[in-house]
């Protein structure tokens, strides 16, 4: 019998009606001999509306209340999407990520998953068609709720998919991987197949479409990945490993992340232990950094510059006000207005003139550009706000995207 895990995001599941016709297909899947593990998420904005509510009782909620209370949205999903399958006649199990055996590991709000027991899953196979599980959450071995940040539900299917030795299907408001966003190019083309390494690219550079540790999961494990639109017979994204491409396009997308902030920090040489310091807070408190420049200023001082995720600017305020406190003459400013620009593609590492033509048409255009870094298969640039979709358009247009 044919087993497949399936994901459905927040938009997929916002209402009762949406619900309802995801049981449907599904019903129609167990009926063609498949053995389904949904996973899903909270409907529509119900995790936002959730960190609202918890402004109304403090400003500074403890990490554990807030994975208690987050983790109530993906339990409402399991529980409503278990009864309309129930009611048209396919067997369903509701489990949250604790029931299902996801244990996890770090910081109750960063949680990685190290470990599924898939003895309940397979137990639970011979009575039931379809196991649904709730998204984002597991359980440490202190037996408390975690999360898994944000895109967590990707990750839980994922796993749970390479556990089992199954495919994961992802199903979204869109309808397979594009060359860029497209409500900011509408042009943009959607790709039948996309190689692990553009996809994880684009995804650690902000294209948003899949988490990343979803996609390092897949890779380690060998599960094959889907994207495609929820209840819509429009093809979707394969995305394989390299060998199953016969031919690679030097560039094959554009990836804008707004959602960073820029900061740079400006320190005398003689604060010995600084840098240090700081990459181990940054490690304990499990921020991520990325463009990462260090030179020397025109004051005889060090200069160190890097991006960093929004959702991370009040945790990493908090550090650096700390900072000050230990190191005098520290310096710290923090840019909100930047957007960062990537052009991937698996074929640059083989075709020479990419990074050329990038350069040309940013500098055509008047578009300046802050920072720049690159890796075998994609080049980044820090720009202006306000310029961000511009050159996005300008580089699709540049490459034929």
């Amino acid at each position: 019998m044919k087993r497949s895990v399936l994901k459905f995001g927040g938009s997929s599941v916002a209402d009762f009606d949406k619900i309802k016709d995801i049981s449907r297909y599904l019903k129609e899947r167990t009926e063609a001999d498949e053995q389904l593990v949904i996973v899903v998420s909270a409907m529509g904005k119900t995790t936002d509306h959730l960190l609202e509510a918890a402004k109304q009782v403090t400003d500074t909620p403890n990490d554990t209340d807030i994975a208690m209370l987050l983790t109530t949205g993906e339990q409402q999903t399991i529980s409503f999407l278990s009864m309309a399958l129930n009611d048209i006649g396919v067997k369903a199990k509701p489990l949250t990520g604790y029931q299902a055996g996801i244990e996890t590991i770090g910081r109750h709000l960063k949680s990685k998953i190290s470990s599924i027991k898939t003895d309940l899953l397979e137990a639970l196979f011979e009575e039931n068609s379809v196991i649904i599980v709730a998204g984002f959450q597991g359980f440490n071995k202190a037996g408390e709720l975690t999360t898994l940040g944000r895109g967590g539900s990707d990750t839980t299917a994922v796993a749970i998919a390479s556990a089992l030795s199954c495919p994961c299907e992802i199903y979204t408001d869109v309808s397979g991987i594009y060359s860029t966003d497209p409500r900011i190019f509408p042009e943009a083309k959607r790709w039948d197949k996309i190689t692990f390494e553009e996809m994880i690219e684009m995804s650690a550079l902000g294209a948003g479409v899949l988490e990343t540790r979803s996609i390092e999961l897949a890779i380690n494990h060998h599960t094959p990945l889907y994207l495609g639109k929820t209840l819509s017979n429009e093809k979707g994204t394969w995305i394989v490993p390299n060998d199953q491409m016969l031919e690679r396009k030097a560039v094959t997308g554009v990836a804008l992340d707004k959602d960073m902030d820029h900061a740079t920090i400006t320190y005398p040489g003689n604060q010995k232990g600084f840098l240090e310091d700081l990459f181990k807070r940054l490690e304990e408190a499990e921020i991520n950094i990325d463009m990462i420049s260090h030179i020397q200023n025109e004051q005889d001082g060090l200069q160190l510059s890097f991006t960093f995720k929004d959702s991370d600017g009040m945790e990493l305020n908090q550090l650096f006000d700390s900072l000050k406190d230990t190191y005098q003459d520290l310096y710290v400013k923090v840019e909100t207005s930047y957007h960062k620009v990537s052009v991937i593609g698996a074929g640059m590492r083989d075709m020479t003139g990419v990074a050329s033509k990038i350069f040309r048409t940013l500098l055509e255009n008047d578009i300046t550009f802050y920072q720049v870094t690159t890796s075998e298969i994609s080049v980044s640039y820090v720009v202006d706000g306000e310029n961000g979709e511009k050159a996005t358009r300008l580089l699709c247009e540049a490459f034929n995207l």
